[in-house]
């Protein structure tokens, strides 16, 4: 009786969800959009029946949650709702893409395709996530809404990842900050984008995720009072200009805070702009630009601004089409306080994004950004056949640029660039033939070399000629993934032709050598000169480089060459003996069954014992094991997942690690001194070097000290916090 209970409460939450999506739909929608939801729904409902999350709720349950996202969130329209209730149907149940097109039509077939992983990778391969993302990508140049939606399918498993198991949650919350919350935020959906940098931090670092949501909490009635103190004069100078307007006040996301703490390597009270003042107005479009400017030089007249930190994205909007007026003011109380100034049109376009882009089109409220020329310039990068999924998805990054420069060409058309942009990335962005034939470039009327970084504001003119071709050097000074993939492109054409005048070459070298032209050869001619492939090798035989002298001492030393390899590989063993020594300290188990493993720490993190760590299988040096919060962490669990090691510490007192320090504090006599003797003689901790650097009173530098774990770490940092003069003391990455 109380399965049968279960099941009616059930099946009418599952009704009280369905009315409450229709209730999400624009006020637009019209009957025949409410038939076709009706339709999806009841498909979706038939083809999920009897099926549960990990939770144990029916799974019916999430795509009705993915459309409610899709709908009220995104605000997109009732074809993207059906699909969106329809996204997993094809992936997970009897129904195939010819069954949706027979029921539906082929247009939502073709979004249902765009959402539906690649068959025929398993878990294990070391692509397929790369894979299923360009699948999915290849959809943008037709339909936007396959993105849109995978964001809103991307946004409700996060919020659903409770009940998945740790290692599941490291991969998936890893894959959300390395690819979806960048996209969302080149889409333009800011509400999405932070929800989704929240929960990915929730995940991959969740301790420190706890502590900054519970610090945050703590101070929220401080942050309330002073927020209604900060607007109450400004509410009554604005309605004294008659401005139609309305004010929010907000905290900084839990992820900008940390960003900025590990950035900055400050504490949680040291981050001076928790929150930021947003003020909405009502305008009519014509009146937009001079309501907003109005409205910031009422907030000046009251507190004094930053210059520094003042952004005009309103005069020239972001490339996803974000329009905002950003200062910083001097508050009460000696607080910096960040004002952002919009309209309600662009309010929705900062929080809806391209769909909201879309709609101000179509009622003809809309100013022409260069959103299309962004996808545009995906359509380019996914044109190249050859290109290998993961390097495809590290080029893609790349145009996910939160930080723009604009630059102009010799006839005044603005053109956006991420910061760092070359002269060369310029020519490429005008035309990739431009940018492969590119001599020269001037900038504001003076010639630069194609390195030359450009500034917002410069004017900038191309010199080419059909004789110049792309060369490796650029590959060094390009930034932008356009730029990246045209160059090398170029030369994996020419090393190609290169190459095959290569191999015939190596062929009569080696038959004059009376040596057979086979696999083997050419494999031991790859090991003897350490070439990566035969490409490779035959290309610098086709450019001279590996010249008929060195295969001739090659063919000579063949023998003596194999006992090389013989008394190398006979060698292993001690190197064995000596890692084994090393782990009869049994520091690290890894995986369900605890198992002992050789392993190395990671240069670019130097974890210590204590760390939130795992262990990454790398190709030719074993495992390593990395920190949680690693810069490298998120790129290795989001590509490799099925490479990661789940790692326990275990009996960790016997052995001791580096843990290098940033100190920085106020010069004087005997700092140094004392701070070496705290370590030394009350704390017995080793100094395994130390570099000041002192200027015009203050010091800066690194301290790098043997500790037995994480705890023995913590009384080290906070013994040299109380040394008079020590301003702050950050434990920090190794450089590579």
């Amino acid at each position: 009786m109380k399965n049968e209970i279960d099941i009616e409460e059930e099946n009418k939450d599952i009704v009280r969800r369905y009315k409450a999506l229709l209730r999400s739909c624009n006020s637009e929608i019209t009957r025949e959009d409410k038939k076709l939801i009706r339709k999806a729904f009841n498909l979706a409902v038939d083809a999920h029946k009897d099926v549960r999350r990990k939770s144990g709720k029916p799974y019916i349950l999430h795509p009705i949650a993915v459309a409610q996202i899709v709908a009220k969130d995104i605000g997109l329209d009732a074809t993207s709702i059906a699909c969106a209730l329809l996204h997993d149907v094809v992936e997970d149940t009897e129904y195939t893409l010819n069954d949706i097109e027979k029921i539906f039509n082929p247009k939502i077939r073709k979004i249902i395709d765009g959402l539906t992983k690649i068959s025929g990778f398993s878990e294990q391969d070391i692509s397929s996530q790369a894979e299923n993302f360009r699948k999915m990508l290849l959809t943008i140049s037709d339909d936007v809404r396959v993105i849109l939606i995978k964001l809103a399918d991307r946004l409700h498993n996060m919020q659903t990842l409770d009940s998945m198991p740790s290692h599941k949650q490291q991969k998936i919350g890893s894959e959300t900050l390395y690819i979806y919350a960048p996209l969302a935020h080149r889409l333009g959906l800011y509400s999405i984008k932070t929800e989704l940098e929240d929960l990915g931090l929730k995940y991959t670092e969740s301790d420190m995720y706890k502590d900054i949501a519970r610090q945050l909490n703590e101070t929220k009635n401080a942050r309330i009072q002073y927020i209604q103190r900060f607007t109450k004069p400004l509410k009554k100078s604005l309605k004294e200009h008659k401005l139609n307007f309305s004010i929010k006040g907000r905290p900084k996301s839990i992820f900008s805070i940390r960003k900025k703490m590990k950035n900055q390597g400050v504490t949680f009270d040291e981050v001076y702009d928790k929150f930021a003042i947003r003020i909405i107005l009502n305008s009519e479009l014509k009146n937009e630009k001079s309501d907003c400017w109005e409205t910031y030089s009422v907030i000046t007249d009251h507190f004094r601004p930053n210059p520094d930190r003042l952004r005009d994205w309103i005069s020239t909007p972001k490339a996803n089409g974000y329009e905002s007026l950003h200062t910083t003011v001097m508050g009460p109380g000696g607080k910096w306080v960040e004002v952002q100034i919009r309209t309600e049109r662009m309010d929705e376009i900062a929080e809806k994004g391209y769909a909201a882009h879309w709609k101000y089109k179509q009622t003809g409220k809309y100013k022409e950004g260069n959103l299309e020329d962004w996808i545009n310039q995906i359509r380019e990068l996914l044109k190249d056949p050859e290109s290998n999924a993961i390097d495809f998805l590290e080029e893609f990054k790349l145009n996910l640029f939160s930080k723009e420069i604009f630059v102009f060409t010799p006839n005044g058309d603005l053109r956006t660039l991420p910061k760092g942009a070359s002269a060369l990335d310029f020519a490429f962005d005008i035309h990739s033939q431009l940018g492969a034939n590119c001599l020269g470039c001037k900038v504001n009327g003076k010639i630069i070399p194609l390195s030359h970084k450009l500034k917002s504001g410069d004017q900038v003119e191309v010199i080419s000629s059909e004789k110049q071709k792309p060369k490796k050097s650029w590959l060094n000074f390009v930034v932008t993934a356009k730029a990246k993939n045209k160059i090398k492109s170029s030369l994996k054409d020419e090393k190609k032709i290169i190459a095959n005048d290569g191999k015939e070459i190596l062929q009569r070298k080696l038959k004059h050598l009376k040596l057979s032209f086979n696999e083997q050869i050419i494999t031991e001619l790859i090991n003897y000169f350490k070439y990566k492939t035969s490409l490779d090798l035959f290309y610098d035989v086709g450019i001279g480089v590996l010249n008929n002298t060195m295969i001739k001492d090659f063919a000579k030393n063949r023998n003596s060459w194999y006992l090389f390899l013989k008394n190398k590989i006979y060698k292993r063993p001690s190197v064995k003996t000596e890692v084994q020594e090393e782990s009869k300290y049994n520091i690290l188990v890894f995986g369900a069954n605890q198992e002992k493993l050789n392993y190395t720490f990671s240069k670019c993190c130097s974890p210590i014992p204590g760390d939130d760590v795992f262990g990454f299988t790398t190709i030719r040096e074993g495992i390593k094991i990395h920190r949680r919060d690693c810069p490298n962490a998120i790129r290795l669990q989001s590509n490799f997942a099925y490479r990661i090691l789940e790692s326990k510490w275990v009996d960790s007192k016997n052995k001791k690690s580096d843990a290098v320090l940033h100190i920085k504090g106020i010069d004087r006599v005997g700092l140094i001194n004392e701070i070496t003797q705290i370590l030394s003689k009350n704390l017995k901790v080793n100094i395994r070097s130390i570099n000041i650097n002192s200027s015009d009173g203050t010091f800066d530098g690194m301290i790098t000290v043997l500790v037995t774990d994480k705890e023995n770490l913590k009384k080290v940092i906070d013994s040299i916090k109380k040394v008079e003069g020590i301003t702050s003391v950050s434990r920090k990455f190794k450089s590579v």
